[in-house]
This record gives structure tokens, C-alpha cells and sequence, in this order.
């Protein structure tokens, strides 16, 4: 059962490692080395552009930005680049497909819309494949056209679109699927003293439920294996996730990773310095620490794990997430009552506030 748990990881891990890793940092500087090799191979003679090479360099120098160009350009200067796409900016509002001109009419704006929708959708379909689609919706339309299209936008053939997976295609494919763990800390006032206490977090990023998976001043192995087997299996808040996003921090150890896997969740570890990549997670942290955790004092674990709770139920049913459209985790019948007197409901002290209809 292992070996198959594995089999999906290594696919996924595959994909990430073609998103952020080490080696494209290595591929980019080899390429910036081969570049300046080239330049001095040919001296000062002005090297050529056609019109189509210029578009792609402005449209990917315009996406990258003044400031990463001047460290990766080579050929021409960061200047120059954007001059050219500035002229691509002026060329779209220059109104000459208002202007009567001989030879083939040029393409509608919407079949020209539809097919980069279309390259940028789906990065394995090629020229025909898009030429196919467009057929579909009535624009009957050459492969050639659509290479025209997607050259004049400075977008690659298929071979070359689809060996990379944006993040977001990622979380999207597997969004049902998905969910992230992550600690933080907070410190506590104990008879021995202040305490560091380690809190540990499980979110289901589809839905934005969490759970609170526990909390220790020790999170060592047997604890990890034990908060392993209680997130895991029937009755666990995994049951039925696949894959679990989770940082290189070494509290997430292997025996925690293989109790999980077990249960037929896999683990993924995501690239160093990449927070961003577990952007859910970290937003439920910050939102935890700022609205409740830093703004009292804690004395013993009781009044932590109070606190937590409290801020949880808050979260679910009277908090509302712009992730989800402004809307609560957990819908109650209070959204449903438009008479009554507004109540308000106060938790960790009116902190936390949540305003209501009267149902009397």
C-alpha cells in the first residue's frame, strides 16, 4: 500500500519541482553565462531582431519587470525591452484595424480573445487543437492563424507550454483533494515561568474549515505520530483528503509522514522559502494571531486551548472570508432573518464580535 501512496507523490513532487526549485535558479544563470559567451563570441556586431522576436521579448520583459531584467538581460538592454513594449501597447490603440487595407481581412478580436483563453487554459493543446475548438463555436479557422495569434502575444507552442504548471493550474486541478498543516507558537505563563507552546493547524482549502489539531511545549516524535493518527483514518479531519501541504519544518518528521501515508494521505513538502506556495494555511495564521492570540496574555494551557476554541467558532460560523465570497465557513440561520433586533455576540471578551438578528 505504501508503494502506491508513493506512485501520485512522485508525480505531484515532479510538478512542484518544475515550479520553484533549486535548478531553475542554475538553468537561469547557466543561460545568462552562455548568453554573455555568445555576446563575446560575436563582438560588437548589433544583433538583429525580427518584429516577432521583439514582441516576445516584451511581452515576457513587461511580466518579469525593469528590475529582474537588469540582472538577466543580455542581448539588449532593460530599456529596450520595454520601449518595445510600450510600442506593443501604442500598436493595440492605434485603431488600424478601423483602416481599409488590401489583402485578407484580419481576425475578429473575439476569435483572437478565444484563442489565447484557449492556449492559456489548456497548455498541452496545439495549433490545430485550438484551430478544432474555435470550429466549435462556429470561427472557422486555420492552424497557421492560430500560430499567427499566439506568436503575436508572445505565447509558446504547446511543447513549450506545457512543461510547466503554473501553482494556481495546480491547486485548481486538485482543489477538492487538498489540504495544509502548519504551526505556529505563542507563549504562555506558567508556574515554571513563560512557555513556548507549539499549536498545530490542519485547513481544508476548498471549504476554509480548520482544525485544531492540539498543542505542546514538546512536539517530538511520539507526538507527531500520535496527532498523526488522529487526523488520519474514519473518524479523522482528513478522511478522504489525498494530500497535504506541509513546509520542511523537522517537527514534520518521516514516521509522521508514513503514519499518514498509511491512511492513504499523501505528504507533500514544499520548496525552502516558499510561503506563498501555502498561502492558505499562513493567512488562517495571521488572522488567528491578529484578531485574538497577540492580543492577550495566556496563564496555563487551559486558557490557551479556551482561546483557540473560542476563536474557531468564531471563524466557522460568524466570521465572513472573502476567499468565499464574503461568505461564512459554516452558513447558520441568522443570515436568513431580515426583522428582529440586531444582537451582538462577544467572545475572548468582545474581541470578537458577531451581529445578529433576533430570532425571538
Amino acid at each position: 500500500m505504501a508503494n502506491q501512496a508513493f506512485q501520485p507523490w512522485h508525480l505531484l513532487l515532479s510538478i512542484l519541482a518544475g515550479i520553484v526549485n533549486r535548478e531553475q535558479q542554475q538553468v537561469i544563470d547557466y543561460l545568462r553565462t552562455e548568453n554573455q559567451v555568445l555576446r563575446e563570441k560575436i563582438g560588437k556586431k548589433r544583433i538583429i531582431l525580427d518584429d516577432d522576436q521583439r514582441k516576445r521579448l516584451a511581452v515576457k520583459g513587461k511580466v518579469l519587470g525593469r528590475k529582474t531584467l537588469e540582472n538577466i538581460a543580455t542581448i539588449v538592454t532593460p530599456d529596450t525591452i520595454m520601449r518595445w513594449h510600450r510600442m506593443l501597447v501604442a500598436a493595440k490603440w492605434d485603431y488600424t484595424n478601423r483602416r481599409k487595407s488590401a489583402g485578407r481581412p484580419k481576425l475578429e478580436q473575439e476569435i483572437v480573445d478565444l484563442a489565447l483563453r484557449f492556449a492559456k487554459d489548456n497548455p498541452s493543446w496545439g495549433y490545430d487543437r485550438i484551430a478544432g475548438a474555435l470550429g466549435n463555436l462556429g470561427h472557422t479557422v486555420s492552424d497557421t492563424s492560430v500560430g499567427n495569434i499566439l506568436k503575436a502575444y508572445g505565447i509558446e507552442p504547446a511543447p513549450d507550454r506545457k512543461q510547466s504548471t503554473s501553482w494556481k493550474a495546480f491547486l485548481k486541478a486538485h482543489w477538492d483533494m487538498l489540504s495544509a498543516i502548519d504551526f505556529t507558537t505563542v507563549e504562555v505563563w506558567t508556574k515554571g515561568g513563560l512557555v513556548t507552546f507549539y499549536l498545530l493547524f490542519v485547513i481544508d482549502i476548498k471549504t476554509r474549515r480548520v482544525h485544531f489539531a492540539g498543542c505542546t511545549t514538546s512536539p517530538n516524535e511520539v507526538w507527531m505520530k500520535q496527532i498523526a493518527r488522529n487526523i488520519s483514518g474514519f473518524a479523522g479531519f482528513l478522511n478522504g483528503e489525498h494530500y497535504l501541504l506541509m513546509d520542511r519544518d523537522t517537527k514534520f518528521c518521516r514516521s509522521f509522514r508514513r503514519t499518514l501515508e498509511v491512511e492513504g494521505v499523501t505528504c507533500l513538502i514544499l520548496p525552502k522559502r516558499s510561503p506563498n506556495l501555502n498561502g492558505h494555511i499562513e493567512r488562517f495564521m495571521r488572522s488567528i494571531k491578529e484578531e485574538s492570540l497577540r492580543r492577550l496574555i495566556f496563564f496555563g494551557e487551559k486558557s490557551l486551548r479556551n482561546a483557540v476554541l473560542e476563536y474557531l467558532e468564531h471563524y466557522h460560523g460568524e466570521r465572513n472570508h472573502q476567499g468565499l465570497g464574503n461568505r461564512l465557513v459554516e452558513e447558520n440561520d441568522d443570515r436568513q432573518l431580515t426583522t428582529g433586533d440586531v444582537q451582538c455576540r462577544e467572545r475572548l471578551g468582545g474581541l470578537l464580535k458577531y451581529y445578529h438578528r433576533d430570532a425571538a
